[in-house]
């Protein structure tokens, strides 16, 4: 009896707690906001490199070098650069902090230490509020060895 009379109180309040209609409690600007910002998710910056492969020719072994690409946001909302990573601790990217608007350019120093032996290429990937999400620039070289000689090759280059 004691149960039944408890679940038949429990009824009764879980029925009385829920007449407040939802829809009352809708405000009309949140609505906007909402059909505002639905609107604005399709739009994405675009990050448009001049060049998006750089090549330092032949340099010598350890031999630091430092190249700019240079990129304008072609989207239609801010571009907001969250990181920028290299494929190897001998390549550093350094990119803005700011966002940039639609038709602002932006620079990324890529700085590479020289460090390997012929040909070498290294990748940095960016991450942004781009539609793809990330982006791929690249450096490469022909890096001489400091001792002279080229790998596979019995001649020593004075």
């Amino acid at each position: 009896m004691k149960k039944t009379l408890f679940l038949a109180v429990l009824v009764a309040f879980g029925m009385t707690s829920c007449k407040d209609n939802a829809a009352e409690k809708v405000s009309a600007d949140n609505v906007a906001a909402a059909a505002e910002r639905d609107t604005q998710a399709d739009k994405y910056p675009v990050m448009s490199f001049t060049e998006t492969t750089y090549d330092f020719g032949t340099i010598n072994q350890g031999e630091a070098q430092e190249h700019v690409f240079t990129f304008t946001n072609t989207g239609e909302a801010d571009l907001v650069i969250v990181d920028a990573k290299s494929s190897c601790g001998c390549t550093v990217p350094q990119y803005p902090k700011t966002p940039i608007a639609p038709g602002e350019t932006g620079e990324m120093l890529v700085k590479f230490n020289g460090s390997g032996k012929n040909q070498v290429s290294k990748t940095v990937t960016v991450t942004a509020n781009t539609q793809k999400g990330k982006e791929m620039i690249s450096i490469k070289a022909f890096v001489t060895p400091k001792d002279g000689a080229v790998e596979g090759s019995p001649i020593k280059v004075q």
